[in-house]
């Protein structure tokens, strides 16, 4: 194995730049094999699960508000809550995991969204449910943008785009299969054995701290040199004995030019050079998810009231446009590499609002023209929203690339709380036409605010995108 890299020495900040600048061209010569498989399939576990967990209030809300009487603001209350909870927990979940470490955060997350899913089978009104889901979106809203942080700093530039949508598919893949087993389940079982299902996924937290090293990227940055080191040639040994094939030499790795500890955390996110950054992509994030839980939380709802659909169908309907969301997932994953993570978003949000348009406009008269509409633009918003898993922790250096993918994250919270309340709003007005072409205006600002003020990132190393 070549470890023929500047070496320093543990505890001296002068030498930090040095070895962050070492540990990121070491990464750039480790081709892709088994190791980043394995590590990818523990944390995309615990992300399916997550997102399992995320998605599981929309489909048993018509057996809630049957079974305690709910009133439309009690209903709207009940998808809110968690995403107010995810709001707190991303931010929250960022500052930690720059501070501790990325693999603790995703495993304590893990442990506690299991927890609360076996508590949330014991309830049986809504002011613990709700309690619960607020504790519950802490963990979910914590762990996905960190889980996204870590897989961005153990992939190397060329086809980043290509592994990490691979892996992030695991998030719109819990949504489907969480849509599927509702649809299944539900019925025949009752939203409890549900919640219980979703219980069990608590244990990977055992598996992340045992079989997931931390980022050697953190250690470096954080002075933790020895370990960096250490952690590093671990990985390199690992990959070379899957490979069977020793490592080429590193590239030369110019330092980092490394800013002061002065200006860390959330004050630099907002000031120099990353506060365009971080505007563009909190504007991308709100947007996205705005639109994209505006409709999922409330098409089974509305197959139900409006269409007078029965709650097998319901489900059905709601599950086929998660399906074609996960297609356009797919789709994105293969080909942003090519074509870049700006154009990706900028083309997928201005997909969805022409879709969403035509439907508010023209086609919202029948439950067979909502299905086939919002599941087009599902396929072009899931898209743009999964393209962001990747895109924002490429745009922050280490120091705060948790932080400013967390911010990100929260900022969706605020569109996936928003989304709904908007859409049950107007709504409840009996105007189903206009909840449509309210999201299709949301969409229409993501894609300009992506064409015109996103930066491009596709095939850069990590450190010369964000010094």
């Amino acid at each position: 194995m070549t470890t023929d890299t500047p070496h320093a020495t543990a505890g001296r900040p002068a030498d930090t730049a040095a070895l962050v600048a070492a540990i990121g061209a070491r990464f750039e010569r480790l081709p892709l094999c088994r190791w980043h498989v394995t590590v990818r399939l523990i944390i995309g576990a615990v992300t399916f699960f997550e997102a399992f967990d995320q998605l599981l209030i929309a489909y048993a809300l018509p057996e809630l508000r049957a079974e305690w009487h709910l009133s439309t603001g009690q209903t709207t209350s009940l998808i809110t809550v968690g995403s107010v909870g995810m709001l707190a927990g991303a931010l929250l979940s960022g500052r930690l995991a720059d501070r501790i470490g990325r693999v603790k955060v995703i495993a304590a997350c893990i442990a506690l969204s299991g927890v609360c899913s076996l508590l949330l089978t014991l309830c049986s009104s809504p002011g613990p449910f709700m309690a619960l889901r607020f504790v519950q979106g802490l963990a979910i809203g914590g762990e996905v943008p960190v889980a996204a942080t870590f897989i961005a700093e153990i992939t190397r530039a060329h086809k980043r785009g290509r592994f990490v949508l691979l892996y992030e598919l695991v998030f719109p893949a819990g949504l489907t299969a969480c849509a599927v087993l509702a649809w299944w389940l539900m019925p025949l079982l009752g939203w409890r054995w549900m919640f219980g299902l979703a219980a069990i996924p608590g244990v990977l937290c055992v598996l992340v701290v045992r079989c997931v090293p931390e980022s050697p990227r953190w250690l470096a940055d954080h002075g933790r040199h020895e370990e960096a080191l250490a952690t590093m040639a671990s990985i390199e040994t690992k990959v070379e004995t899957i490979t069977g094939e020793p490592l080429r030499q590193p590239a030369p790795a110019a330092p980092v030019a490394r800013e002061s500890h002065a200006r860390s955390g959330l004050r630099e996110l907002l000031t120099g050079r990353y506060r365009k950054r971080t505007l563009v992509v909190c504007a991308l994030w709100f947007c996205g998810y705005f639109v994209n839980y505006g409709i999922s939380s409330w098409l089974p709802t509305i197959y139900g009231s409006r269409f007078h659909l029965d709650l097998s169908d319901a489900l059905l309907y709601s599950t086929v446009t998660s399906c074609a969301g996960f297609l356009g997932c797919l789709v994105v994953a293969l080909t942003v590499d090519r074509i870049g993570r700006r154009h990706t978003v900028t083309w997928c949000l201005g997909g969805a609002a022409l879709c969403l348009l035509l439907l508010g406009l023209f086609a919202g008269g029948s439950a067979s023209s909502v299905l086939i509409w919002t599941s087009l633009s599902a396929v072009f918003f899931f898209g743009a929203n999964i393209c962001l898993y990747l895109y924002t922790p490429e745009l922050f250096p280490t120091r705060i690339r948790a932080l400013g993918t967390s911010l990100g994250g929260a900022v969706n919270r605020l569109g996936v709380i928003l989304g709904p309340i908007v859409v049950g709003a107007v709504y409840a007005g009996g105007a189903l036409g206009t909840v449509f072409v309210t999201l299709a205006v949301v969409a229409l600002v993501g894609s300009l605010t992506a064409g015109v003020a996103a930066e491009e990132t596709s095939g850069r190393q990590l450190e010369d995108v964000a010094p």
